[in-house]
């Protein structure tokens, strides 16, 4: 739960989320929210003045529950040797140091046993970040659009917090379209119905257009995309989350894992491999597409968890993008792809405390994202290694 009393933040530099700065100030945060912005705000709790403070990260695509398993190899879910509590605890831990490396809410993409973690976390039970959930996938084997429809519905009875879809086939094997537009219609048009977003998984121009057309909220990977891919995107306001970078290089790091595993062949690596530029000239592209929403996400699975921030320094390091930016994308248009832009993802009177502090300013210098040092998440501390406590 979070404090009785007010507890008070005195910063020294802090970034709003929406794209401004301020200085030397206090934040007051009563219960779970900030209450108010007041240099002249009295009884400091912790004093961040050597550091820099921003909204916590929001990372739009996660995946938890994906582990290493006894045999340090991808859990496989198809295989039986392994108990959904087990599968649990792997995903409490992914959920932990997720936190600890400064996201305080995270879109999984998604499994059933997600909703139990959502509920422990929001109950403040265990510590991990706030969740979102699919609680699994729409794919070409999900039936007619008919049943889709249905499958939608059950999901959303169910407690899905999002449609997740898979458009188009994996990165691995080509990103080659998959649904037809009547299944992605049925798909997305009963998830807006039902009052729900809907994320679709497309890595190529031709899936993401029929996803876009049928009303999809949000075009996830999409490293194949083209420049007219992306236009129709910001005419439709769809939001576009490209994963251009952790989901590549943990593969590569972790390859003796994965390789063997379903499409964890030599030649799916090696197309990975090759798509690592196209999907960084996609990412340049998108940043100059005009009114196109791009918002911050991983696809984080084993191996990656806590390392979320790398994707956004690659995105400044390697795609140009200004820091700023990359900071938006990551807290206030985050939260507003989430429909949360109201409660998450700034720091102003009434919005959830969701605050960390980094050891440099990543304004300046985007690598202090590696350097969280102290993070809150609805008004309780869960991490303070140079806050000094008054």
């Amino acid at each position: 739960m979070a404090q009785s009393r007010p507890v008070v933040l005195r910063v020294g530099t802090a970034i709003d989320g929406r794209g401004g700065t301020f200085h030397n100030t206090s934040i007051v945060i009563e219960g779970s929210r900030i209450a108010r912005i007041d240099a002249g705000a009295p009884d400091v709790t912790y004093d961040l003045t050597g550091l820099t403070v921003m909204p916590g990260g929001i990372d739009t695509h996660t995946h938890l529950d994906w582990h290493f398993d006894g045999d340090d190899r991808i859990h496989h879910l198809s295989r039986e040797e392994e108990s959904d509590q087990q599968r649990m605890l792997y995903a409490v831990e992914n959920a932990y140091i997720t936190l600890m490396g400064g996201i305080t809410t995270v879109q999984n993409l998604g499994s059933r046993l997600d909703a139990d973690l959502r509920n422990w976390i929001a109950r403040g039970k265990i510590p991990g970040p706030r969740i979102l959930t699919s609680l699994q996938s729409i794919n070409v084997r999900s039936g007619e659009p008919s049943e889709i429809r249905r499958l939608v519905r059950r999901l959303a009875a169910d407690g899905a917090d999002v449609i997740k879809i898979f458009a188009s086939a994996s990165i691995r094997v080509g990103g080659t379209p998959t649904m037809t537009e009547e299944q992605l219609r049925a798909a997305c048009g009963e998830a807006a119905a039902s009052g729900l977003r809907s994320a679709v998984h497309a890595h190529g121009p031709e899936s993401a257009r029929r996803s876009v057309v049928a009303g999809c909220t949000v075009i996830e990977h999409g490293a194949l995309l083209d420049a007219a891919t992306l236009e129709l995107m910001a005419a439709h306001g769809t939001y576009y989350d490209p994963n251009i970078h952790l989901i590549f290089r943990n593969y590569f790091e972790n390859k003796d894992r994965f390789l063997g595993i379903g499409n964890y062949t030599e030649e799916g690596f090696a197309q990975m491999e090759r798509a690592v530029p196209t999907a960084l000239a996609v990412f340049q592209q998108a940043l100059a597409t005009p009114n196109l929403k791009v918002v911050f996400g991983t696809d984080a699975v084993a191996g990656a968890h806590g390392r979320n921030f790398e994707e956004l320094i690659y995105r400044v390091e390697a795609g140009g993008q200004a820091p700023m930016d990359a900071i938006v994308s990551a807290t206030s248009r985050a939260a507003e792809s989430l429909r949360l832009g109201d409660e998450l993802g700034s720091i102003a009177p009434g919005m959830e405390a969701d605050l960390i502090a980094l050891d440099g300013n990543p304004l300046q210098d985007i690598t202090a994202l590696r350097r969280v040092v102290f993070v809150m998440k609805g008004g309780v501390v869960y991490k303070n290694v140079r806050g000094e406590k008054k």
